[in-house]
């Protein structure tokens, strides 16, 4: 028997092994091979001294996965979820189990990446192009993003699309006084960077001011529903635009903002199946006019074509991306809500026109039911229009009793406005609530009878006044039509995930992008009903359970980091840099110094950077780098000197973009500081960073980390994120705050980035796992063993492809770039053949001429095993050989597998016509013969797919062949 102690045989750091792929053999035969002692050795090797700490992490010993869920299971259980009527955006819903088991729940759809390689990213590229179509049909509008962070942040959006495209000279815009309060919060914030000034009043008066733009809502904060049509053609007079918030499940009953002559119209897509999750992450949806099109925030997926003139699918107008653009950018915008939009989309085709109808008709009977028994008992609403919402007059004992009922009954209603109570009723409500909500706001003993109220309510019809009923068609493309039956929506979201690739296929080795291990113990916890069920604003001693578990994240961040407080507010790293920026020059502002503002960024910045400092209204200073891809300290401290006066900040990325530690990190730092600047460190990296050093004790002063990369809340293909930042204690005032934060400890001045006081709370709970199932030594072995993976396949490739940067010992970081300029000159082989040719190897590419033009940028994270490294290394070395092939003439130039990648299934079946085999191009590798993925699609053109952009679902017969 074994001689080990109890304690080593609970054996509580066995998943720190099941996270790092190499085993300690594998281990050490890497570290051999790149010429280490050890994984310390190797650390030293890489991270400069100056900067590199002996372990310090306090976050305590690693838990088991067991033990890790019942703890966690024990402080979720702190939460209490009583029945919502609070509404404000957010609802009760019913997620399909055959969409929560198989897309939810299945990493076939979580693990996957933005659809930046379409050819192997068919199906969600689908799901997506469904939910743009139901945003279309249900807005009535023209065209549709691929999904935004929530409504607040969409709202945003479109005051800066306003501003953008509006032929007015105003400078002002309006906000109707009857929008959702958050949604107000964020849009005030922004304007505030903007420079914009802010009109607020009746919603009928917006086209009495001389306004760019306005924003209206309907159904109203109060559930009126109103006929918007001619005070939106009265802005559009002054040469305004007008953005309409609504509810999209409103839509399947009410007439569409579109119908009324609106240019943009947005909302949450949450009650579309996605549970509230004390407040994220939901799939906003953003629609607007075709004449719109190039200003439209956000992704859009398109139809195209491929070499074969199939039809296809494809991200369309990429050149609007922000990394391209940088501070040229009209948005900072690097990721939607996917996962949450695919969502919402199977939610549209199980249940289809028909069905949606059933279940919005049913929601507006119940309220139909609640408002009838209430008026005939003295509480007539507020509202004298409705479609799931009514607001009631409440004030002094008569409040107090409904309240105290209420808490009993354990019920929530909308109670921030003082002397009105309103409630809220969604799909998971019946006849058994009303009478619940009877007897809560009456008392027993009323006498209301709901089948008799209903009897009346059928018999008068639905209440939505004539002028305001939908009358148009929607969502009658084949596919919202013919998949009703679990059996067929089950064959469908299976056939589409089958052309994807995503982790549970191969690595994804997409530098910059930390495509690590989401380990199936960490996202158990978040359908628990305790997490998934809990409204945003629910009374906070019905939160003690989340209140503990992000109270706990964040020390474990701020222990990991260095600093000293964190905001968990912002649901995107890019919505993390906005608040970092924020927090700047409202400290500059705090001091006597708004003028400071601008903003150094060194050409390895991360790409986003600019496009952040943009919306802060930021002046962008490019600091070069030298040859070595550093960046060039002379330069910054000339220019740091040459704007003193009104320096704010710089931003930088550590380890820079290009894949090094640069030595010089720390008198970066010291310069920024010596010229009154603060320093933004950006954490896409911080997977190298983290148990090794930390942004804090390097010198900066704010970061945002992307809990979605380092912190193993999966992609979700193309998201959902989050991007907490964490700062030193002179900018903690400063940090987000919520119009709705009274006890959570979030200050109302400073404003809001996002619709909800900590993001998307509800993935919080998978990072929370991963820490604690990690522990302070497994953290810190993570990322010497990312350090370590890059540099082996760094050795491995780098005879064939030269590594473009490297550091101190000629190491790279956690990532390297490899230089292929060199091959296209010699034989006209391109990065993008590379990159398509992978997928016939059964790869994503990695990260293509980013952040260098010609280069692919290989990060494999501390997750993958040695041998899958070796497969993508040997498929890598094979494509070499092939290309070898072509220059010596073998095959010719434009006839060879590599510009022909990836082929098909249609492919080998057709006439072949090249000089090169059908085993050669399918099953260039004897492993491929087992376990072969097949792109759906050949290589997609993309001229052709932004010169003819349809963003809607093109008839099912388009796809045969």
């Amino acid at each position: 028997m074994s001689s080990k102690t109890l304690t080593q045989l609970e054996n509580h750091e066995e998943f720190v092994s099941r996270h790092i792929g190499p085993d300690a053999q594998e281990q050490q035969d890497m570290l051999a091979f790149v010429g280490a002692k050890s994984l310390e050795d190797m650390t030293a090797q890489t991270v400069p001294g100056s900067i590199l700490r002996e372990p310090f992490l306090q976050v305590g010993g690693a838990m088991n996965e067991r033990d890790a869920l019942a703890r966690l299971r024990k402080i979720a259980k702190k939460n209490k979820v009583f029945s919502s009527y609070i509404g404000m955006g957010y609802y009760d819903t019913l997620l399909p189990n055959v969409i929560l088991r198989n897309v939810l729940e299945n990493p076939g759809w979580y693990t996957a990446y933005t659809p930046y390689q379409p050819e192997i990213a068919q199906g969600r590229l689908q799901a997506i192009l469904n939910f743009q179509q139901v945003s279309i049909d249900l807005t009535g509008m023209e065209m549709a993003s691929a999904s935004l962070l929530d409504e607040a942040t969409a709202a945003a959006e479109a005051m800066a699309m306003a501003q953008r495209v509006s032929k007015s000279k105003s400078n002002v815009f309006f906000i109707a006084d009857n929008v959702f309060p958050q949604t107000v919060d964020v849009v005030k914030a922004r304007a505030e960077m903007f420079g914009f000034e802010i009109v607020q009043g009746p919603w009928q008066e917006a086209g009495n001011y001389d306004v760019f733009g306005a924003l209206l809502q309907s159904p109203a904060e109060n559930g009126e529903l109103l006929d918007l049509t001619e005070v939106i053609a009265a802005v559009q007079a002054q040469k305004g635009l007008v953005a309409v918030a609504t509810d999209l499940m409103s839509l399947v009953a009410c007439k569409s903002p579109g119908e009324m002559g609106a240019d943009m119209v947005f909302g949450s897509a949450q009650r579309f199946g996605v549970p509230m999750g004390y407040g994220g992450p939901h799939a906003a949806f953003f629609a607007t006019r075709e004449k719109f099109k190039r200003a439209l925030p956000g992704r859009i997926i398109g139809v195209s074509k491929d070499s074969r003139g199939k039809t296809a699918l494809r991200m369309a107008m990429q050149t609007r991306e922000q990394h391209i653009r940088r501070e040229k950018a009209t948005s900072n915008i690097c990721t939607a809500q996917v996962l949450l939009a695919n969502i919402a989309s199977f939610y549209a085709v199980y249940h289809g026109p028909e069905g949606l109808k059933n279940i919005a008709g049913r929601i507006h009977r119940l309220t139909d039911i609640l408002a009838a028994g209430l008026t005939e008992k003295g509480f007539t609403p507020v509202n004298t229009t409705w479609f799931d919402t009514i607001t009631i007059k409440a004030s002094g004992d008569v409040r107090n009793g409904i309240l105290a009922r209420a808490a009993a009954a354990e019920v929530n209603f909308r109670t921030d406005r003082a002397g009105f109570l309103g409630i809220s009723l969604d799909e998971a409500k019946n006849r058994t609530d009303i009478d619940t909500l009877f007897n809560v706001i009456l008392g027993e003993g009323h006498g209301l009878d709901v089948d008799k109220l209903d009897a009346d309510c059928a018999a008068k019809g639905a209440s939505i006044p004539a002028n305001l009923k939908r009358e148009s068609k929607f969502l009658t493309h084949e596919v919202f039509n013919q998949y009703h039956s679990e059996t067929e929506m089950l064959r469908y979201i299976r056939q589409l995930e089958g052309k994807d690739l995503a982790l549970n296929h191969s690595m994804i080795s997409l530098g910059s992008c930390t495509m690590k291990l989401n380990a199936t113990a960490e996202m158990i916890p978040i359908t628990w009903p305790e997490f998934a069920n809990l409204h945003p604003f629910c009374p906070l001693d019905q939160a003690q359970g989340y209140a503990e578990m992000i109270e706990t994240l964040s020390d474990w961040l701020i222990d990991i980091t260095g600093y000293d407080n964190l905001s968990m507010q912002p649901n995107s790293g890019a919505q993390g840099e906005y608040a970092g920026l924020l927090a700047i020059q409202r400290y500059h502002a705090s001091r006597g110094e708004a003028h400071r503002n601008v903003c150094l960024i060194p050409e390895s910045a991360h790409g986003t950077n600019p496009a952040s400092a943009q919306m802060a209204s930021m002046k962008v200073v490019v600091v070069a780098c030298d040859k070595k891809g550093n960046v060039d300290i002379a330069d910054l401290r000339a220019k740091a000197a040459d704007v003193a006066d009104n320096l704010s900040c710089a931003m930088v990325t550590y380890p820079s973009t290009h894949g090094v530690y640069e030595e010089g990190i720390r008198e970066i730092c010291e310069i920024v500081h010596e010229f009154g600047g603060q320093v933004y460190m950006d954490g896409a990296n911080m997977n190298a960073q983290v148990g090794v050093t930390s942004p804090g004790y390097i010198g900066s002063d704010v970061s945002h980390l992307n809990l979605h990369k380092t912190f193993c809340i999966p992609h979700g293909g193309g998201g959902p994120g989050m991007g907490p930042i964490g700062v030193k204690s002179h900018l903690a005032p400063f940090l987000p705050g919520h119009v709705l934060s009274d006890g959570n400890g979030l200050a109302k001045g400073n404003g809001a980035v996002s619709a909800a006081p900590y993001g998307s709370a509800s993935i919080l709970p998978i990072s929370w796992m991963y820490i604690a199932m990690m522990g302070s030594a497994g953290l810190r072995e993570a990322s010497e063993v990312a350090i370590l993976s890059a540099n082996y396949m760094a050795k491995r490739l780098g005879d064939d492809f030269p590594i473009l940067y490297t550091g101190r010992n000629d190491r790279v970081a956690h990532e390297c770039i490899i230089d292929l300029r060199p091959l296209k000159e010699k034989t006209g082989i391109a990065e993008i053949d590379i990159a398509k040719r992978l997928q016939d190897y059964g790869f994503h590419s990695p990260t293509m001429s980013f952040p260098v033009a010609g280069t692919l940028m290989i990060e494999p994270t501390e997750s993958e095993s040695k041998a899958e490294m070796d497969r993508f290394c040997d498929a890598m070395l094979a494509i070499k050989a092939e290309i070898e092939k072509v220059a010596a003439g073998e095959w010719p130039a434009d006839n060879n597998p590599l510009v022909n990648a990836p082929h098909t299934m249609a492919d080998v079946v057709s006439d072949w016509q090249h000089p090169y085999t059908r085993e050669e191009a399918c099953f260039p590798k004897t492993w491929l013969r087992d376990h072969k993925f097949w792109p759906s699609v050949n290589r997609i053109d993309d001229v052709y797919g932004d010169r003819n952009l349809v963003c809607s679902c093109p008839p099912l017969s388009a796809y045969q062949e």
